[in-house]
């Protein structure tokens, strides 16, 4: 399903959103990002991906690859570490920490007893026991029953206590709430809720890396990018990049398009009913990592009238989404995504086969679509379920693709 948002507006970007998001707090987070080394060096790939532009009728067909930032799989290494680093820095002020200290564990000590914990359907969680281990504090994670005993896995490697519960995402998220009062913990969400908007503005602050790579990387460029396909979830990502490209580019802003579950359908709810909402199914998409039930205000703030289109997707259309990534047409190379990081791919997909609404959102021959692949093959046993062949197979293809 897909529906135009009455409230989208194409005015320079407001002051009231700069006070919180802003191009320049996002450049700061992104040269704190690069003295952490979970992080690889330099931007992500931007693949220009021409076969499947001429498939689909389409001027360019741009795709960001967050799958290789880091050995985490998934853009969410960005936004818990600088949470969490902002959160140090403001409960011991007069320690005047350094964020390249606070990496390195020189305030290890110090933060010995300080406990962080954050519901996650997987990525947000992992991210935050990476960075909770390297700055040396303790990490709890809770986990809701949808969540795979592999995610779970990968999350306590990073040495993070699990905490299972019954239900679902919502339900782990008011679980985690409850444990850090009643113990004196700090909750490191990507959600935000009332009386909370700090740590969830630090963690879209970190996304805003993923903007400012793709920014630069199509300044001077005959055709930048004039559609932006996003992911949903709470709504944290696709702010925090519309709040980058529309400072950027003001007026002239791509038309963004929100993409998320049908059965996960809170942003679209949201746009219907012109206040943050709660999703209207299940909530058990396949797409873990857009699996939320209920939009963040204070990300809603920005897509309220920073995105133009909302839309759902089914799980088999995200399915085959990453089969169609991990193929390749004939001029693309093979990329491995995972089941949310193929997301915007499936919306895509979806509009172009029917040219109606895609006429309406002005997808023609003269477009430049930006895709952004969130994740890799963080389950990789999952991966191979649904794309029937293995992750490595398919990164082996991508480096033969490479090396013609």
């Amino acid at each position: 399903m897909l529906i135009a948002n009455p409230r989208a507006t194409r005015t320079a970007y407001p002051a009231e959103l700069h006070a919180i998001l802003s191009v320049a707090r996002a450049q700061e987070s992104r040269n704190w990002l690069a003295h952490w080394d979970e992080i690889r060096r330099g931007p992500t790939p931007l693949y220009a991906l021409k076969g499947l532009a001429k498939a689909l009728g389409l001027g360019q067909v741009l795709l960001k690859d967050e799958s290789v930032r880091s050995g985490l799989g998934s853009f969410k290494v960005l936004g818990a570490p600088i949470a969490l680093v902002r959160l140090a820095m403001r409960l011991w002020p007069q320690e005047k920490m350094d964020p390249q200290a606070l990496f390195a564990g020189r305030h290890r000590a110090l933060l010995r007893d300080f406990t962080v914990i954050s519901a996650t359907d997987g990525n947000h969680g992992r991210a935050l026991a990476a960075a909770a281990r390297s700055l040396g504090c303790r990490c709890v994670i809770v986990l809701h029953a949808h969540v795979s005993a592999e995610r779970e896995h990968a999350i306590a490697a990073c040495g993070a206590e699990i905490v299972r519960i019954a239900g679902n995402y919502d339900a782990s998220v008011a679980q985690a709430a409850h444990l850090a009062r009643a113990n004196g913990w700090h909750v490191v969400s990507d959600t935000s809720y009332e009386g909370y908007e700090d740590i969830p503005r630090d963690v879209m602050q970190g996304y805003g890396t993923v903007a400012a790579e793709i920014v630069e990387a199509v300044a001077g460029s005959a055709s930048p990018p004039t559609h932006v396909f996003l992911q949903g979830g709470v709504g944290g990502f696709p702010a925090a990049i519309v709040s980058y490209l529309w400072e950027a580019y003001g007026e002239q802003r791509p038309t963004i398009v929100v993409v998320e579950p049908e059965q996960a359908d809170c942003l679209y709810q949201s746009a219907l009913q012109g206040r943050p909402a709660k999703a209207s199914g299940a909530v058990d998409s396949v797409m873990a990592g857009l699996a939320c039930g209920e939009t963040s205000p204070l990300a809603w703030r920005f897509l309220e009238r920073g995105a133009d289109w909302f839309m759902t997707v089914k799980d088999e259309e995200a399915v085959q989404a990453m089969q169609a990534l991990a193929r390749g047409e004939a001029e693309d190379l093979p990329v491995v995504s995972g089941e949310s990081g193929a997301a915007g791919l499936a919306g895509l997909l979806q509009l172009m086969r029917r040219p109606g609404p895609a006429s309406r959102a002005g997808l023609g021959r003269e477009s430049s679509v930006l895709l952004v692949n969130t994740e890799g093959a963080t389950a990789p046993a999952v991966y191979r379920q649904l794309v029937g062949v293995s992750a490595e197979t398919v990164s082996s293809r991508q480096r033969e693709f490479l090396g013609r």
